[in-house]
């Protein structure tokens, strides 16, 4: 019986150890919220209106400053405190190839995109990722920074029917 007890007492300890390690991890990283369209939120025509309030970004598989090659946008408003970074994310030059950008996203991607908050750990407020395809990975470097790694290149549909 007291054999019993002490294995007890070390599996809930154990079971604790992992639940506080998981817990822990999470909190260096941020998450997505996505803004439906039916509410009264922010959506990505109001994004581009006002885009001399953010530092804009996009994400592509090519070198060099291909508008039409947008898998998606990252806004950064220029009035906070906190700033949204990455390898691969390029500046956006000017509202036309913004507005181009967003046209091409469900081109290169065959999906349909939405708009998304970007959350740190605490809820604190970022900026806005429009994307269409893939899980985005957000990594927390300091209080006020947020880094979005590379957004997933869609596999090709006819490459998955053929095989």
């Amino acid at each position: 019986m007291e054999i019993i007890k002490k294995y007890r007492c070390l599996s809930i300890f154990l079971i604790a150890l992992v639940i506080y390690s998981c817990a822990s991890w999470q909190k260096n990283y941020g998450k997505l919220r996505i803004l439906p369209e039916s509410r009264n939120e922010v959506t990505i025509q109001n994004l581009i209106d006002k885009w001399n309030d953010y530092n804009i970004y996009y994400s592509d598989i090519y070198e060099g400053y291909n508008p039409r090659a947008a898998l998606g946008i990252m806004f950064d408003p220029k009035n906070n405190e906190t700033t949204l970074m990455g390898d691969r994310w390029k500046k956006v030059k000017d509202q036309k190839d913004l507005i181009e950008m967003t046209k091409w996203i469900y081109s290169n991607t065959q999906y349909e995109p939405w708009l998304n908050e970007i959350l740190g750990p605490d809820g604190k407020f970022y900026g806005y990722l429009y994307y269409s395809y893939g899980f985005v990975t957000l990594k927390l470097v300091d209080d006020k920074t947020m880094f979005v790694f590379n957004l997933e290149e869609p596999r090709e549909k006819e490459h998955l029917i053929s095989h």
